[in-house]
């Protein structure tokens, strides 16, 4: 089934961090690194407890991969894997993997399209040959390409009235212009429109390459019986795929952009520069942020804006180190009568924050949370084949898990202060406002136009 996707979702980015920074160190997930015969790397945790097992298969590149003027084919062709392969049309494949209670998940974002198969052990094989026919002989039928394209475009349509959307497309064309960053990897009702089965099968071509590839499995499976399914999978693959994307500049200065739109409750999406994943600072700044707006009622933003004045039901902040681009950004809701306000709180906290520092208190609750509060991310094998996943694509070690919590507790007081200071940018801060706020016009911060 293809899951909907895109980026500027604050689960995309910012919900792998909590999930693959947040690994307390006493977790039972023991790591293998397998390289098969044909020299694919492979991460597997062998769970014997119940017979099955989960597979997450990932390409490095996503819907950034599209042609400038093919937006959406990538997202498009990702929903077609299911819909016939092989000597199977769409109905008699989805009916196949319902006979073995297997099941196949196709998704798409900007910097990665993923697929994730979950099969009993007892039928395995019948599984993966199904998912082998999938990727290597994909029917792309014009009546299913059709099919497939007439749900996309109901998406399409239905984000046109939704606040949340027009804030995230709008923000992200805002910060990255023609890159491929600055428009929806689902295209748009034009270009997908105009998609023909030739642009479809190009961008099957652009995706699928041992280049970009990254693979786990979590379950009832052996390292042979694992690299014996790699390979039979992927070991056929082209050696690469399409160039992926160069840096993405943010563009944005600070200030506030207004989107009219008819609504009771304005929405805003807010964000500045941020801190690539791999930057030595980026723990500094993780801990940072779980004190200034991902700590939930801890946090100084919900308590500035929630709780002492009553402006909003939730205000959050969150880091998204994409590929090409990092970015901090934030998100808020509130009445039409109010938004103007919640604004100007969260400008005013962003530079306290950045002038005046945290607490050792704020400090040390924040590390203990982070170290201490999400075991239950490890709750199933799905989740940790997806954070496994995550972890290769960050470059991250197999040890990760255990020494994870040293980095959270090496952050001192002056390392989250000093981050403070030089990443946080008030001035910088951009805010699109969905709505009919009032009070409130689209203006650049005085003195940010440098």
């Amino acid at each position: 089934m293809m899951r909907f996707a895109t980026w500027i979702r604050a689960g995309a980015v910012a919900g792998f961090l909590a999930a693959g920074l947040a690994l307390p160190a006493g977790a039972a997930v023991e790591i293998e690194d397998v390289t098969t015969p044909a020299g694919i790397s492979a991460w597997l945790v062998e769970d014997h407890s119940n017979p099955f097992t989960v597979l997450e298969i990932r390409f490095r590149g996503g819907t950034s991969l599209d042609q400038p003027d093919k937006r959406g084919a990538i997202y498009l062709m990702m929903g077609l894997l299911e819909e016939g392969s092989g000597d199977l049309d769409s109905r008699a494949h989805a009916r196949a993997l319902e006979s073995i209670a297997a099941s196949v998940d196709y998704d798409a974002s900007d910097d990665e399209v993923s697929i994730t198969a979950t099969f009993l052990t007892e039928s395995r094989d019948e599984a993966m040959a199904l998912l082998h026919d999938a990727l290597h002989d994909p029917h792309f039928d014009p009546d299913d390409i059709d099919r497939v394209r007439r749900q996309v475009l109901s998406s399409l349509a239905s984000d046109l009235q939704d606040p949340n959307a027009i804030a995230g497309k709008t923000f992200s064309a805002m910060a990255f212009g023609d890159h491929p960053y600055g428009s929806p990897g689902e295209g748009t009702i034009e270009s997908v429109s105009a998609l023909t089965r030739d642009d479809i099968v190009a961008a099957y071509d652009a995706v699928f390459a041992r280049d970009r590839l990254y693979v786990g499995a979590v379950g009832d499976i052996t390292a042979p019986e694992l690299s014996e399914i790699v390979d039979g999978l992927l070991a056929d693959l082209p050696e690469t795929g399409a160039p992926l994307p160069g840096k993405a500049d943010f563009q944005m200065t600070g200030g506030v952009t207004v989107v009219p739109f008819e609504t009771p409750q304005s929405v805003a999406i807010f964000g500045q520069k941020g801190l690539d994943r791999d930057d030595p600072d980026f723990f500094a700044a993780y801990v940072l942020n779980q004190i200034l707006g991902s700590g939930g009622f801890e946090s100084r933003l919900m308590n500035e804006v929630r709780e002492k004045r009553g402006l909003t039901y939730g205000v959050y902040s969150y880091l998204v180190p994409k590929d090409h681009a990092a970015i901090y950004m934030g998100s808020v809701a509130s009445g039409n009568d109010r938004i103007a306000e919640a604004v100007e709180v969260i400008r005013d906290e962003w530079r306290r924050m950045a002038e005046e520092g945290v607490t050792q208190e704020e400090l040390d609750k924040a590390k203990t949370y982070l170290t201490g509060a999400f075991p239950l991310r490890f709750d199933g094998n799905g989740r940790v084949a997806s954070i496994m996943v995550g972890m290769q694509m960050e470059g991250l070690p197999v040890d990760y898990i255990a020494t994870r919590n040293d980095k959270v507790n090496a952050v001192t007081l002056d390392d989250v202060n000093r981050v403070a200071r030089e990443l946080l940018d008030p001035d910088g801060l951009h805010f699109v406002v969905v709505g009919q706020p009032i009070g409130m016009t689209s203006t650049p911060v005085p003195g940010s136009e440098g």
